[in-house]
């Protein structure tokens, strides 16, 4: 991805988390108290008694209805198959999945699982206890290993974008 393309990726994303999380759940909160307030508990005589400033009515909703959410939200997250899915097409879209994320996974990890590799294959041969068997499996893995180093993609990813730009043993 170029820095350009990578920079305004990123920006787009903060953008949606700052505006969907925040900006639209304080205007949309709002939004539902001033509704409910004066479309509903104005036109009806008994609520207007109970709740005759929007003040109280705005306190009691917050009051009432923090907790209730809370609780909705501890069941969407603990309770439910539903987050469990979003969770799982979440790590199915992930590209560091199918490939070495940057960092110590890239840069120290990955060489250290090659050369032990390369080692341990070495060992085995001079004892001589490396048998073609062995060697079939370690090969593949291998192959694999050097592709993650040069940034490249293994296994078999589900989501089609990242299918047409990897690289598989």
């Amino acid at each position: 991805m170029t820095s350009k393309l990578g920079y305004a990726a990123r920006m787009w994303y903060y953008f949606r988390v700052g505006y969907s999380t925040y900006l639209t759940f304080l205007l949309g909160y709002m939004s539902t108290l001033v509704t409910v307030y004066y479309l509903a508990i104005r036109n009806i005589p008994t609520l207007l008694d109970i709740f005759p400033r929007f003040v109280p009515f705005a306190v009691l909703a917050t009051i009432i209805g923090g907790p209730l959410s809370i609780a909705i939200g501890y069941m969407h997250l603990k309770r439910s198959v539903i987050y469990s899915s979003e969770v799982e097409i979440g790590y199915e879209a992930n590209p560091f999945i199918y490939k070495l994320a940057p960092g110590i996974n890239k840069e120290v990890l990955g060489p250290l699982w090659m050369e032990m590799l390369v080692q341990v294959t070495r060992l085995l041969e001079a004892q001589g206890l490396l048998k073609d068997e062995d060697r079939s499996r370690i090969e593949p893995i291998e192959r694999k290993i050097k592709i993650l180093l040069e940034g490249g993609y293994v296994g078999t990813p589900r989501t089609t974008a990242l299918r047409t730009s990897r690289t598989d043993a």
